[in-house]
């Protein structure tokens, strides 16, 4: 990637460090690069640059999926299901908050990232929430699959319930209102610009529920409506029902 270089410091995991940059094609370094830098050190993973660094952290959802929350929030509403051992795809992980969320909720998650970097980070991010008392049996539920999520779902065979969409990253909003992650990832991945065909790749693959994230006043993925919306304050949720 011609925007990021690795930087491997005292205590990394080299050999993944070093995995990564050939994955990527991207130098190892000393110090910062020019623009984004992969860092590698005792604690993991992180991304650094524009003088922003950014490590995924699921402790800061230790709250919402304990003491009573998880049941308040609008996605586990949304996902509920009385089946046993329900399935997720989350085709558009990032850095799979969402996917903790349904994986609380009972579902075995699978991820979907296409970006290499993001893939990383959430990897790194999940490896650390393991050794969290509350979080490790829900991670325990989600496995990330690298690759376009159009292709994937649409070869995709086996039986899933949920398939979740959140195909944009908040470019909608003005910078100083994005979070440091958010102002990084974007560097990586832009908005999502092939809608239509993520959406009808998740129809191909056959499960009993869409449910897609959008801004509050935005128009509906692909234009198709959905069978019902549950409306927060900011942001919808449209649910498609097969």
């Amino acid at each position: 990637m011609d925007n990021v270089v690795i930087n491997i410091k005292k205590g990394a995991d080299r050999a993944l460090a070093e995995s990564v940059s050939k994955k990527i094609d991207s130098p190892i370094v000393e110090g910062l690069g020019e623009e984004l830098t992969l860092l590698f050190d005792a604690k993991g993973v992180s991304l650094a640059g524009y003088g922003l660094t950014y490590q995924g952290d699921f402790e800061n959802m230790v709250r919402r999926v304990s003491d009573g929350r998880l049941a308040h929030e609008m996605l586990v509403r949304a996902v509920k299901t009385t089946k046993e051992h329900p399935v997720a795809i989350d085709a558009t992980a990032g850095m799979g908050e969402d996917a903790l969320l349904i994986a609380a909720a009972g579902y075995t998650v699978t991820l979907h990232e296409q970006n290499p970097v993001i893939a990383v980070l959430l990897k790194d991010a999940l490896r650390r929430a393991k050794k969290n008392t509350v979080l490790k049996d829900i991670v325990s539920r989600m496995k990330v699959v690298e690759g376009d999520s159009s292709l994937l779902l649409a070869d995709y065979i086996d039986e899933v319930d949920v398939i979740y969409l959140d195909p944009m990253f908040p470019a909608r909003q003005k910078s100083g209102l994005i979070n440091k992650k958010l102002q990084l990832i974007q560097r990586l991945e832009p908005p999502c610009t092939s809608e239509n065909e993520l959406f009808d790749a998740a129809i191909s693959a056959a499960p009993g529920k869409i449910i897609v994230k959008r801004p509050l006043k935005s128009p509906n993925l692909a234009d198709k409506k959905p069978n019902y919306v549950l409306n927060g304050k900011a942001i919808r949720y449209d649910c498609y029902t097969f």
